[in-house]
């Protein structure tokens, strides 16, 4: 591709300050911005990135469909909500207009095991109008294509160990309610681990239904199986509230968590497959405590066994970066909902983004 490649950012919170800006420093434009907060609402990108101003104001998000039928980007970036049914709305309107899209919706990940009706709905849309949608993130390379390639220099596999940590603060109020943030340890239960307690076959009936609520893992696990060619026989998930012995004040949510209460979760996915290698998945996400950091470990139990430490990652940076190293690969790719482990390890883009695009 000869011109710059042309992207619209669907959602310009916190996320989108890195992620605009990063597209720009890789060469790409931002054509247009869409945002639900009045507060965003009016202003230049350039005020929310921090620089001198680029000629692009952000737009209610109900305009979103003019905009982008006006801007025709290339693809757009949606940094919105963590559960697919939130994202259904700007992936659906990508699909219909024929515009590829990629989402940190973390559910996007890998819908397949948690919402499939609704992922072969777009994936149909998608695939009529000749466009690409998916879901990246810090979970790409970090509780992916890392482990995947340590894997890869592994003779024998038994299990698969992995624990993530991350403060919810630096993701918005969507994700920090998700995890359960500032809500009574009988509210978490009742809002948030109420589908740990069920059987088997009613968690599905919910997944068929679209209903289903998964951690993070649950799709991170998914996608790994898919990756590796293992064959899922079964796979449960455990939501646990963290709790901090004193008042944590919230800026996300507005609000002070008071001691005991609920600071966010911590979820375990537990797969079982065909193969025998088990992998077992840990995510906790929560307002953190002033001494508490961001920590990612995963163990590849084999032989031989083989641990990796990521100790206070720039989680929010690096989910950004993934998102706009990803975005020629989405564009190159086939049409559909296609998730990341199709396309290939995700490598750095050196070169202006539209220098990748075939």
């Amino acid at each position: 591709m000869e011109r710059k490649l042309k992207v619209f950012q669907y959602g310009t919170g916190k996320m989108s300050v890195y992620m605009m800006r990063y597209v720009y420093e890789k060469g790409g434009q931002i054509v247009g911005a869409v945002d639900v907060n009045p507060d965003l609402i009016g202003k230049d990108i350039g005020e929310i990135i921090g620089s001198e101003n680029k000629g692009v104001i952000v737009k209610d998000a109900k305009d979103a469909r003019n905009a982008l039928q006006e801007t025709k980007p290339d693809i757009v970036i949606v940094t919105t909500m963590s559960l697919l049914n939130d994202v259904e709305e700007p992936l659906m309107l990508c699909a219909e207009l024929g515009i590829n899209a990629i989402t940190t919706c973390e559910e996007a990940f890998y819908p397949m095991n948690s919402n499939p009706n609704l992922t072969k709905k777009i994936d149909e849309l998608a695939k009529k109008n000749n466009c690409t949608i998916t879901g990246s993130g810090y979970q790409d390379i970090y509780w992916g294509q890392l482990i995947t390639s340590i894997a890869g220099s592994t003779q024998k596999i038994t299990k698969i160990k992995g624990s993530s940590s991350y403060n919810v603060e630096d993701y918005g109020i969507a994700l920090a309610q998700a995890h359960g943030a500032g809500l009574t340890l009988s509210d978490f239960e009742k809002e948030v681990a109420s589908g740990d307690h069920i059987s088997p076959e009613a968690r599905q009936e919910i997944i068929e239904k679209g209903e289903y609520m998964p951690s993070y893992m649950w799709n991170v696990n998914g996608w790994l199986a898919e990756k590796l060619g293992l064959t899922v026989t079964s796979q449960t998930q455990k939501c646990v509230p963290q709790t901090y012995d004193k008042d944590i004040f919230s800026t996300t949510l507005n609000m002070t968590v008071k001691a005991g209460d609920a600071t966010g979760m911590s979820a375990v996915v537990t797969t079982e497959t065909k193969e025998g290698i088990m992998i077992e998945s840990e995510c906790i996400g929560k307002v953190y405590a002033p001494e508490e950091f961001d920590k990612n470990v995963w163990t590849v139990e084999g032989e031989p066994n083989t641990t990796i430490v990521v100790e206070k990652p720039a989680t929010v940076e690096l989910t950004c970066a993934t998102i706009v190293n990803r975005l020629p690969d989405v564009i190159n790719s086939e049409p559909g909902y296609v998730p990341t482990e199709k396309m290939g390890d995700l490598q750095f883009k050196l070169k202006a983004l539209n220098e990748y695009i075939k």
